[in-house]
């Protein structure tokens, strides 16, 4: 009987939902206020998300070039082994695998639970404990919100166990969803909304005329949470019909979609509420506030407007665990297939043809960790680990280009070489910020990295077959 293959039943369309799908996600409804706290003014938030988008599209054109050069499953993967041989391809995969790709799972079950207590009352905390670690103070607590968090990536876990072209369809629907959801905060704000006034968008009295480099970095490390994704539709490239066309296509659109979706959005709440109290809403300091784009919604719904746009959170969140799911299992499977990793995450399954075991993995290890963390401990992690790699993979264009000179391109990353170098140097500039000013967040994430050292020397010693078997 003949094994398995992943099936190309990815379009234009679908895959264009997946990029918007796994961008859109939590970031736009929760990041602004930790921003204003870090900058101290609206310009200067508005201006970081700025700049992130374009940083994060720059990557996007950058991405292009690799995923229709190399159509595979397994996206950064599949270029930095190409370009750089085993050992920091396997790093990668363990990234994704213990923070990244896990990691953006968890913080999508965590705000799934954090929207959900806006419409249900979850706010029963069992256990709760203060730690200190390197000199920061760590507020852990379990509840009913983490256990919600756990519920809900099972489901989609569930899920994504079906057929391709299954979570694709349930990926576009989402992501119509909730980018109608963004749409509807910003024309009820501009349109229909009470206490909204131009004057909002002015610096508060006392505000710095320059935050300074350290505040402004911080900023966009919480903005490029918000951007995160936009690597993710790679991943699934070995499942794409026509990949040289439509991944370039699908990344240059989906990216434009979500830049202007995110500036249009922080327009609204910016026009809608005071600065004060916009630093008040939803975060690490005020867990127990609104987030930011449910009090935005107040100024044109009155109380119902919380509960009524925590359903467009809702359905928004889902469409992140969906991506996230549906992408980053791919990397274990496409690593167990060079026999970089255990065999068994190369099986699919014999009726759906998709990485179960992966799948399955991926979601016990991201509930584990969504009961570690709040929603920007653990997305500050996953964007400095992330953002390590993002540099690498983009280098991986330069190194390609010198080892494939002959191989057909049927994209070539726009403003080469100098695009592909500002964004290099921009991320390295952004991880320095990143280990001064979040410390534990990123001890914590080149920890998870380098644990993967011991068990690629292991696997070199005695590499695993790639898979074959049925499950």
């Amino acid at each position: 009987m003949p094994k398995p293959e992943l099936i190309r039943g990815l379009g234009l369309r679908d895959s264009t939902a997946l990029v918007i799908g796994t961008i859109i996600g939590t970031g736009v409804f929760l990041k602004t206020t930790p921003m204003a706290q870090a900058v101290g003014a609206p310009q200067w938030v508005l201006l970081a998300w700025i700049v992130a988008g374009l940083l994060s599209l720059a990557g996007a054109l950058t991405y292009a070039e690799l995923g229709a050069l190399l159509p595979k499953a397994g996206g950064e993967y599949v270029y930095l082994r190409a370009a750089y041989g085993d050992l920091p391809a396997f790093l990668f995969g363990w990234m994704r695998i213990t923070v990244g790709g896990a990691g953006s799972i968890a913080v999508a079950g965590v705000a799934f639970a954090t929207f959900l207590s806006s419409v249900l009352p979850l706010d029963a905390v069992w256990v709760r404990k203060d730690f200190l670690v390197l000199g920061e103070k760590f507020d852990w607590q379990f509840g009913i919100k983490q256990v919600v968090a756990v519920l809900v990536i099972a489901a989609c876990a569930a899920l994504n166990c079906l057929r391709v072209v299954f979570g694709g369809r349930i990926q576009f629907v989402l992501t119509s969803l909730k980018v109608g959801g963004i749409a509807g905060i910003v024309i009820g704000v501009f349109c229909f909304g009470t206490g909204t006034a131009w004057r909002h968008f002015a610096a508060p009295v006392g505000a710095e005329h320059w935050c300074g480099f350290q505040a402004f970095g911080v900023a966009m490390i919480a903005a490029l949470w918000a951007f995160d994704g936009w690597n993710n539709m790679p991943m699934v490239a070995g499942e794409v019909r026509h990949p040289g066309r439509n991944i370039p296509l699908a990344l240059f659109i989906g990216m434009l979609v979500v830049l202007l979706a995110y500036t249009a959005a922080n327009l609204a709440y910016f026009y809608a509420l005071p600065f004060g109290e916009i630093v008040m809403a939803n975060s690490t300091q005020h867990r127990d506030a609104l987030p930011v784009a449910a009090m935005a919604a107040r100024s044109f719904l009155g109380a119902n407007g919380p509960p009524l746009v925590s359903v467009a959170f809702i359905i928004s969140t889902l469409g992140l665990l969906n991506g996230s799911l549906l992408t980053n299992a791919r990397i274990p499977y496409a690593m167990a297939r060079d026999g970089l990793f255990f065999a068994r995450f190369a099986r699919l399954h014999e009726a759906t043809a998709v990485p179960v075991t992966s799948i399955m993995v991926l979601a016990i290890w991201a509930s584990l960790l969504a009961i570690s963390g709040t929603f920007d401990q653990l997305s500050d992690c996953v964007v400095f680990a992330g953002w390590i790699f993002y540099a690498l993979t983009t280098s991986a264009v330069f190194a390609l280009r010198r080892k494939m000179p002959g191989h057909a391109r049927p994209y070539k990353t726009f403003g080469y070489p100098l695009l592909p170098l500002a964004f290099i140097a921009a991320a390295i500039g952004l991880l320095f910020n990143t280990l001064v000013t979040a410390r534990l967040e990123s001890l914590f994430g080149l920890v998870l990295i380098a644990s993967g050292l011991p068990l690629f020397l292991k696997l070199r010693r005695s590499p695993p077959a790639a898979g074959s078997a049925l499950i």
